[in-house]
Protein backbone atom coordinates (compact mmCIF):
# COMPACT_ATOMS: atom_id res chain seq x y z
CA UNK A 1 0.00 0.00 0.00
CA UNK A 2 1.15 3.12 -1.00
CA UNK A 3 0.61 5.68 1.63
CA UNK A 4 0.32 9.31 0.56
CA UNK A 5 0.05 12.83 2.81
CA UNK A 6 -1.02 15.81 0.96
CA UNK A 7 -0.62 19.59 2.97
CA UNK A 8 -1.61 22.89 3.19
CA UNK A 9 -2.45 25.64 5.13
CA UNK A 10 -5.63 24.25 7.08
CA UNK A 11 -5.74 21.19 5.06
CA UNK A 12 -9.39 21.81 3.49
CA UNK A 13 -8.08 22.63 0.20
CA UNK A 14 -5.85 19.40 -0.20
CA UNK A 15 -8.47 17.74 1.23
CA UNK A 16 -10.92 18.14 -2.38
CA UNK A 17 -7.39 16.72 -4.11
CA UNK A 18 -7.39 13.69 -1.98
CA UNK A 19 -10.80 12.20 -3.14
CA UNK A 20 -9.84 13.09 -6.35
CA UNK A 21 -6.75 11.05 -6.16
CA UNK A 22 -8.51 8.37 -4.53
CA UNK A 23 -10.93 8.38 -7.74
CA UNK A 24 -7.66 7.62 -9.57
CA UNK A 25 -5.94 5.18 -7.75
CA UNK A 26 -9.54 3.04 -7.59
CA UNK A 27 -10.01 3.45 -11.50
CA UNK A 28 -6.27 2.11 -11.66
CA UNK A 29 -6.27 -0.73 -8.77
CA UNK A 30 -4.57 1.03 -7.17
CA UNK A 31 -3.58 0.53 -2.79
CA UNK A 32 -3.36 3.72 -1.64
CA UNK A 33 -3.77 5.64 1.83
CA UNK A 34 -4.27 9.37 0.70
CA UNK A 35 -4.62 12.00 3.43
CA UNK A 36 -4.93 15.29 3.86
CA UNK A 37 -3.61 17.85 6.91
CA UNK A 38 -2.83 21.16 8.24
CA UNK A 39 1.22 21.60 7.64
CA UNK A 40 1.04 22.42 11.73
CA UNK A 41 0.75 18.79 11.85
CA UNK A 42 3.09 17.76 9.58
CA UNK A 43 5.88 16.19 12.55
CA UNK A 44 3.46 14.25 14.17
CA UNK A 45 2.34 12.66 10.92
CA UNK A 46 4.98 12.41 8.83
CA UNK A 47 6.24 8.93 10.12
CA UNK A 48 3.25 7.46 8.79
CA UNK A 49 3.98 7.99 5.22
CA UNK A 50 5.95 7.06 1.84
CA UNK A 51 6.12 10.88 0.53
CA UNK A 52 4.56 14.34 1.54
CA UNK A 53 3.19 16.67 -0.96
CA UNK A 54 2.79 20.75 -0.20
CA UNK A 55 -0.33 22.82 -1.72
CA UNK A 56 1.65 25.24 -3.77
CA UNK A 57 0.56 27.75 -1.12
CA UNK A 58 2.62 26.36 1.74
CA UNK A 59 5.76 25.83 -0.87
CA UNK A 60 7.71 28.30 1.37
CA UNK A 61 8.13 25.54 3.56
CA UNK A 62 9.54 22.61 1.47
CA UNK A 63 12.77 22.98 2.99
CA UNK A 64 11.66 22.69 6.24
CA UNK A 65 9.75 19.93 5.93
CA UNK A 66 12.56 18.15 3.91
CA UNK A 67 14.60 19.06 6.39
CA UNK A 68 12.68 16.69 8.57
CA UNK A 69 11.94 14.02 6.47
CA UNK A 70 15.31 13.47 4.69
CA UNK A 71 16.26 11.37 7.89
CA UNK A 72 13.00 9.36 7.33
CA UNK A 73 13.97 8.97 3.62
CA UNK A 74 10.54 10.72 2.93
CA UNK A 75 10.46 12.53 -0.43
CA UNK A 76 8.88 15.80 -0.38
CA UNK A 77 7.46 17.83 -3.61
CA UNK A 78 5.34 20.96 -3.71
CA UNK A 79 2.20 20.13 -6.10
CA UNK A 80 2.21 21.49 -9.42
CA UNK A 81 0.11 24.46 -9.36
CA UNK A 82 -1.77 23.84 -12.74
CA UNK A 83 -2.48 20.34 -11.30
CA UNK A 84 -3.63 21.73 -8.02
CA UNK A 85 -5.82 24.34 -9.32
CA UNK A 86 -7.70 22.23 -11.88
CA UNK A 87 -8.04 19.50 -9.75
CA UNK A 88 -5.83 16.86 -11.31
CA UNK A 89 -6.01 13.82 -8.93
CA UNK A 90 -4.74 11.59 -11.42
CA UNK A 91 -1.66 13.75 -12.36
CA UNK A 92 -0.69 14.56 -8.47
CA UNK A 93 -1.21 10.85 -7.89
CA UNK A 94 0.92 10.19 -10.59
CA UNK A 95 3.88 12.43 -8.91
CA UNK A 96 3.21 11.04 -6.42
CA UNK A 97 3.57 7.44 -7.03
CA UNK A 98 7.26 8.72 -9.30
CA UNK A 99 8.74 9.89 -6.10
CA UNK A 100 7.87 6.98 -4.00
CA UNK A 101 9.73 4.79 -7.10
Amino acid sequence: MKKILLCCAAGMSTSMLVKKMQQAAEEHSLETMINAISISDIEEHLPEYDVVLLGPQVKYELARITELATPLNKPVAVINMMDYGTMRGDKVLETALALIG
